[in-house]
């Protein structure tokens, strides 16, 4: 678990008393089975849209938004929390006089929310009284009334809370019986329901579900005092509970025994391979330092896309317009005219909010722009960013790239990160024939810790398990692994990525950026790849 998602959760185990605040109140688990009436909704936003386009407004959108989220939280034989939250509410952005206001509201009534409509209105008349350039929006059309669904088997809100406790519950047992010292397991549910209406003619009803399953398993050497941890192997997905029920048509099985789970996820499964694997751990050597070539499981390269291709490719980092969460970015747009050389021949990266199961996973992003599919590295060369309606005029394009995302109705929608994967490979190639062909390498399973510089250049990648790789072969776990890189010099160095059979999503729940900060969900998807000559440190304290 990294830093972000661990602060974001860390409140809620503490009984609930710092509860992040865009996770609204808490409320009854029957409560999240609820929903808003269609047709509320559009009174709603129609009061808003009125009420900005008589005020002064050029343009307008009203999102009414309602939030639902649970945690069910353990450790060992203890259930540590049960929150339900829910929030709800009403966001108007508008341009008037060529510039952006934004106001919201929780009183969801008509006459409430034409009143944030009209605060909305004299924000931008304000802003526009110091603004230099005007906002220029490419343009959408109106696509009327429409609805999507996240395509689910199962709603995990109509699962009951006895049954989710009982399965983590399970699940640390089956860990402990294994083996482990410690183990906590987590269930984090969430549906959000997101009505969008605006000038331009479209009224889109969408109810977005996702779902993650987080754990820790810790192994200890009693004699020594020595601990080692796996996490948890999942990826968070944009699935309903379904994700949960372990059927083998979902699984990939590594060479080295590890079970990876893309489609569906047996947690009880993973949890006793995790405790094995901590005590193996505890008895792996420490790795000798030194270039190694690197075999990346998805499990794990979906970290080092996210930070080193997913943030430097947003257009408002690359234009110096956001620096908050590890700066702005090296990649320039004068790159992106001179088709900068972002890696090898093998890498082409893509943007895609239309995945299926994937976090980013929607119809319509929230500027009512239709998502799509398009590439930001092609071959190595670097072809475009990340854009929405007031970005798109900069890089000359027509239209937006449909990624503009606000975590919750109080918060104005911006630029964030739409799923950014590595596709596949074209000629047929299995995890087997890649190690196969690698005479001294290390192969990494798992995200781990990182560290990268406020231009995503430099940058430092762990991983959850590391084992040696000598003339084609698994040769054993070894330990305190990390490798380092130069953004360029790493997917130039890139040689071989498996093929449509091995991709996979792995992911974020808890993206920040922004300020005021806000999170967003994002996965990335890869099958494994092949890096040559990767600078490989010692992360252990001592080498003795």
């Amino acid at each position: 678990m990294h830093r972000r998602d661990f602060l974001a959760l860390a409140g809620v185990g503490a009984g609930g008393l710092l509860l992040p605040a865009v996770f609204g109140k808490v409320i009854a688990a029957e409560q999240l089975l609820s929903a808003l009436d269609v047709g509320f909704k559009k009174r709603l936003a129609d009061a808003g849209l009125n009420a900005a386009s008589a005020a002064g407004a050029s343009y307008c959108d009203v999102r009414v938004g309602r939030y639902l989220r649970q945690f069910v939280m353990t450790r060992e034989d203890k259930v540590q929390n049960v929150v339900s939250t829910e929030s709800t509410g009403v966001g108007v952005r508008v341009v008037a006089g060529g510039a952006w206001g934004f106001a919201a509201t929780n009183t969801l009534t008509e006459q409430g929310v034409a009143e944030a409509a009209r605060q909305a209105v004299a924000i931008a008349q304000a802003n526009a009284k110091v603004q230099t350039a005007q906002v220029q929006l490419a343009p959408v059309k109106g696509v009327g009334e429409v609805a999507w669904r996240t395509p689910i088997a199962r709603n995990g809100m109509e699962v009951p809370v006895k049954d989710k406790v009982d399965l983590l519950l399970g699940v640390n047992a089956a860990a402990l019986s294994a083996g482990a010292s410690f183990v906590n397991s987590t269930l984090f549910l969430v549906n959000e329901q997101k009505y969008f209406a605006s000038t331009d003619g479209s009224y889109i009803d969408q109810d977005v579900h996702r779902i993650w399953a987080p754990m820790t398993v810790t192994a200890i050497d009693k004699a020594s005092g020595k601990f080692r941890t796996r996490e948890g192997l999942s990826a968070p997905m944009g699935m309903g509970f379904e994700y949960l029920d372990g059927a083998a048509a979902g699984k990939v099985v590594s060479p080295n025994g590890v079970v990876n789970y893309s489609t569906s996820y047996d947690m009880r499964e993973d949890a006793i391979a995790a405790a094995r694997q901590a005590q193996e751990k505890l008895r792996a050597p420490s790795v000798k330092p030194g270039r190694y070539d690197l075999v990346l499981d998805p499990s794990h390269t979906w970290l080092t896309i996210h930070e080193s291709i997913g943030h430097p490719l947003e257009l408002d980092r690359v234009l110096g317009y956001e620096a908050n969460y590890a700066g702005t970015s090296f990649a320039t747009l004068d790159k992106r005219e001179q088709r900068f050389q972002y890696g090898s021949d093998q890498v082409t990266v893509f943007a895609d909010k239309t995945q299926p199961g994937s976090l980013g996973a929607v119809a319509y992003d929230d500027e009512g722009v239709a998502t799509k599919r398009w590439n930001l590295i092609d071959a190595g060369k670097l072809v475009d960013y990340q854009a929405t309606r007031d970005q798109a005029h900069i890089l000359g394009k027509t239209e937006s790239d449909g990624c503009s995302y606000a975590d919750a109705w109080s918060s104005v929608q911006f630029q964030r990160m739409p799923n950014v994967s590595l596709a596949a490979g074209r000629t047929p190639l299995s995890v087997e024939q890649m190690i196969g062909d690698v005479e001294n390498g290390i192969y990494i399973v798992g995200d781990g810790s990182f560290s990268i510089d406020q231009q995503r250049y430099n940058a430092q990648f762990g991983g959850q398990l590391f084992y040696e790789i000598r003339n084609g072969k698994i040769a054993g776990m070894i330990e305190d692994v990390a490798y380092q890189i130069r953004t360029p010099e790493f997917w130039n160095a890139c040689v071989a990525v498996c093929d449509e059979r091995d991709y996979r999503l792995g992911g974020s729940f808890f993206d920040g950026k922004g300020q005021p900060s806000q999170v967003s969900a994002v996965s990335h998807g890869s099958a494994t790849a092949r890096f040559n000559g990767i600078n490989v440190i010692n992360t252990a304290r001592s080498l003795g």
